[in-house]
C-alpha cells in the first residue's frame, strides 16, 4: 500500500499573519478609494467651476462684440456721411464737365409703392427731362453692393414704367476704399464710378457705352 502523506494544518501564527495582512491591504484599499473619490468630486468642483467661467468668458466676449459691432457701425455711419456730404454738393457740377447735365439733385430720395411691391432708396437722385441718375454712395464698394445697386435701377425702370415715366436711367456708385477688382467691375458693368481725391473727387465713366436702364 502507497505510504500516507501526511498535511501540517497551517499554525495560528501563520493564519493570524495573513489575516493582518489582508485587514492592511484592505485598509489601503479603502484609503485610495476614499482618495479617489475625493480627486473625483474635486474635478467635479473644477469642472463646474471651469463650466461657469467658460459661460462667463463668452458672455463678455458676446457683450464686446456687440459694442464692437455698434462702434464699426458708427465709424461706417460717418465715414458714409462724410463721403455723401463731400460729393453730393459738387455732384451735378462734375456731370456737367462730363457733359451730362441735371437740373435737380435729391439726397435720400425714395419709393414705396405698396401696390406693385416696389420699394428702394436712392442716396443721389440726379434728373433733368430726359435723363436721370441713381447714385448709391458707400464707404466701402464691393461687387455685392454693386449688384444691388444693378437691382435698385431695374427696380426704378419698372416703377417708371409703370407711371410712364420714359426717362433713361443711368447709375453711378461712389466709394471711399475701392479695390482695383471693383474698380474694373464697376466701369464694366456700365457705372460712372466717383472716387474721393484728397478733398475733391474724381468721376470714371464707363469702360464702354455706359449702361442705360
Amino acid at each position: 500500500m502507497p505510504a500516507t502523506q501526511t498535511v501540517n494544518a497551517p499554525s495560528f501564527e501563520s493564519v493570524w499573519a495573513i489575516m493582518q495582512d489582508n485587514a492592511v491591504q484592505m485598509k489601503k484599499f479603502r484609503e485610495n478609494q476614499k482618495e479617489t473619490e475625493r480627486q473625483i468630486q474635486d474635478n467635479a468642483v473644477q469642472m463646474k467651476e471651469f463650466r461657469e467661467s467658460q459661460k462667463e468668458t463668452e458672455r463678455v466676449l458676446k457683450e464686446s462684440k456687440k459694442a464692437l459691432d455698434i462702434q464699426i457701425g458708427s465709424l461706417t455711419n460717418l465715414f458714409g456721411d462724410f463721403t455723401l456730404g463731400m460729393i453730393a454738393p459738387r455732384i451735378r457740377e462734375k456731370f456737367t464737365e462730363l457733359g451730362l447735365v441735371f437740373l435737380e439733385s435729391s439726397l435720400n430720395f425714395d419709393v414705396t409703392d405698396r401696390i406693385n411691391n416696389i420699394s428702394f432708396e436712392i442716396d443721389i437722385f440726379l434728373k433733368n427731362g430726359e435723363k436721370a441718375m441713381l447714385v448709391e454712395v458707400k464707404t466701402k464698394l464691393t461687387e455685392e453692393r454693386i449688384n444691388k445697386h444693378i437691382n435698385r435701377l431695374e427696380k426704378m425702370r419698372r416703377y417708371a414704367d409703370l407711371h410712364g415715366d420714359k426717362r433713361v436711367f443711368l447709375g453711378a456708385v461712389a466709394g471711399f476704399a475701392v479695390t482695383d477688382e471693383v474698380r474694373k467691375i464697376a466701369l464694366d458693368r456700365g457705372f460712372y464710378l466717383i472716387e474721393p481725391d484728397g478733398e475733391n473727387f474724381n468721376i470714371t465713366p464707363p469702360n464702354d457705352k455706359p449702361k442705360e436702364w
